[in-house]
């Protein structure tokens, strides 16, 4: 199959929203997916300081069948900035079809255009199919760390907390 990796402009908000939603559902995370279109369009703009970019998987007659969200981190340890792949996903029916592959290598040449020398993302525990092809391509899981996360009240919490009180 002919696929044609692209970087998403500000102009495929809509669509990359349908493709979100799509992986909410297959993650069983549809209830906490709220992807919107202004947003989008806003976050993948050249100004936008969220650092948000994003590649979309096309077929030859320009059928959108998976994308990946990333954007830059840096790392202490190396003083080097890095990649972070929030998201890798290709619809179920182009599955092992070498999309992913295609995704996953364009972003890989992305960071090493860039000089990033990490790739970083996670993977949900379930999701073994994912996990073996991330390991296939030599990714290596970090089982010395947790994935902790504020949500938005937490964030109001903290920040209205004082310093002193916080813990």
């Amino acid at each position: 199959m002919n696929i044609t990796i692209r970087k998403a402009t500000p102009d495929d908000a809509a669509l990359l929203q349908e493709l979100i939603l799509e992986l909410a559902a297959y993650e069983r995370l549809l209830d906490e997916a709220e992807p919107d279109i202004p947003l989008l369009r806003e976050h993948l703009s050249e100004e936008a300081l969220t650092g948000c970019e994003a590649l979309i998987a096309e077929t030859e007659n320009g059928t959108a069948v998976g994308f990946a969200f990333f954007y830059h981190t840096y790392s202490t340890f190396l003083t080097n900035a890095g990649l972070y792949v929030e998201d890798l996903y290709v619809k179920s029916t182009y599955r092992g079809e070498g999309i992913g592959a295609a995704l996953l290598n364009s972003l890989a040449e992305m960071a090493e255009e860039r000089g990033c020398r990490r790739m970083e993302w996670a993977v949900l525990d379930w999701n073994t199919e994912a996990v073996e092809f991330y390991e296939e391509a030599g990714a290596e899981p970090l089982d010395d760390r947790t994935v902790m996360r504020l949500d938005e009240e937490a964030i109001e919490e903290v920040a209205a907390t004082p310093d002193d009180e916080l813990v």
